[in-house]
């Protein structure tokens, strides 16, 4: 059955499992301090196999994929940088 799915099929099921492991862990793990990070990470992962398959950066110069995965995770950086304040204050 996996032979075949496209790519993009494969990572629609990747971002199912990225969402559901999101959801798993905020409700599983009590602290802030912990769920915010991992949350984060997930949200990374997943902004990266959007940008590379379903926006088709993987097929342009390695360049502009870095790039834009790199503007993700800025967003991810930034992001955890104010649930970090939120929890110090």
């Amino acid at each position: 059955m996996l032979k075949s799915l496209n790519h993009l099929d494969l990572t629609w099921i990747v971002l199912i499992v990225l969402s559901i492991a999101t959801l798993v862990t905020h409700f599983w793990v009590p602290s802030a301090a912990i769920v915010d990070p991992v949350v984060l990470v997930l949200a990374a992962i997943k902004g990266r196999q959007i940008v590379l398959y379903y926006l088709d950066l993987k097929s342009v110069p390695a360049v502009w994929g870095r790039l834009v995965t790199g503007w993700v995770v800025g967003v991810a950086l930034f992001a955890w940088a104010t649930s970090a304040i939120r929890v110090l204050i």
